[in-house]
């Protein structure tokens, strides 16, 4: 399945973000512990740099991720230029209390009466930008939810006499070119109900588990087989452990799923990420091999129809 979703809203805050960034001092891109790379949005690279700006990346939701992963996903990006990485959790007011300081240091020539310093906050839906204006500020000043695309609108406020603050909505971008990019996304609940079928992302996210936390599985839903299961037998298993029977005595395995779901958004199942600087580059080579792949095919396929039709005109 692949996932795609770009709501009206999305298209204008991209235009209100490009209009922003000139008179921005600093980006915060807030990211998702658990796929980093998944839940970077390349629009908000491609706006930052073209106006030279550096980058606080805030990989939030620690306190979900596994630890390992997180380690080789800060030092990936702090070898970046222009980037520095803070793995974080907004649950820990510690964390938060750094994020001041990082920004200064990434501007140094900004936070004074007379240049205060202007930050934008930026990241997709859910990752919890929201969360995060509001433990900076000390004060509910940000809606927050559980849905993703709850902030669709820019708002400018003061963290302190000088320093600016800039919320943008959670944008995601017109095309996710990676299905598992728009799976991992779905699984971590950045993308609206509405542009997915649970069953399949539940599917997806089983077989991610079966190869890196089968343990994780175990623990939580005791299996005892685990070798012998595949994705929909993970999800087939949830919903018989905890009793998901439609009338009639059939397992009713959409509520399984959205169960399963459920289980791992919350960290129930345990500190799960879903991808790593290696298995990143995995798929991205896989990508490009298949893309690679088509492309000759669409050739090969002109090349018969034009020498099919330079045999016409000869015979003519």
């Amino acid at each position: 399945m692949s996932i795609q979703w770009y709501p009206g809203h999305m298209n204008a805050a991209k235009k209100k973000a490009a209009e922003q960034m000139e008179n921005t001092d600093l980006v915060i891109e807030v990211v998702d512990a658990r796929l980093p790379e998944a839940s970077t949005n390349p629009m908000v690279e491609e706006l930052r740099k073209f106006r030279q700006r550096p980058c606080l990346k805030i990989l939030n939701k620690i306190d979900l991720a596994d630890p390992a992963a997180t380690a080789a996903w800060t030092a990936y990006y702090n070898a970046q230029e222009g980037v520095t990485a803070y793995a974080m959790t907004t649950k820990k007011p510690a964390d938060v209390a750094r994020i001041p300081d990082l920004a200064k240091q990434l501007a140094p020539h900004r936070g004074v009466p007379t240049k205060p310093l202007r930050i934008m906050i930026m990241g997709i839906p859910n990752v919890g930008k929201s969360t995060l204006m509001n433990a900076l500020l000390k004060k509910r000043v940000a809606k927050v939810g559980d849905e993703p695309a709850v902030t669709k609108q820019q708002q400018k406020l003061y963290l302190d006499k000088n320093t600016v603050l800039v919320d943008t909505p959670g944008m995601l971008w017109p095309k996710i070119a990676l299905p598992s990019d728009g799976l991992m996304l779905a699984a971590s609940h950045a993308i609206g109900s509405n542009a997915l079928i649970e069953e399949e992302v539940a599917e997806f996210l089983a077989g991610e588990l079966l190869v890196h936390y089968p343990q994780l599985l175990v623990a939580r839903y005791g299996f005892k087989d685990i070798e012998s299961l595949d994705a929909i037998g993970v999800v087939e298993g949830v919903g018989m452990k905890r009793g998901f029977r439609q009338k009639g005595g059939d397992l009713d395995y959409e509520k399984a799923a959205h169960t399963f779901l459920g289980d791992y958004r919350s960290g129930i199942l345990g500190r799960i990420s879903l991808e790593t600087p290696e298995t990143r580059g995995v798929r991205l080579a896989q990508h490009e091999a298949e893309m690679a792949a088509k492309a000759a095919e669409k050739a090969a396929i002109a090349a018969e129809k034009a020498k099919a039709a330079a045999n016409g005109k000869r015979g003519t």
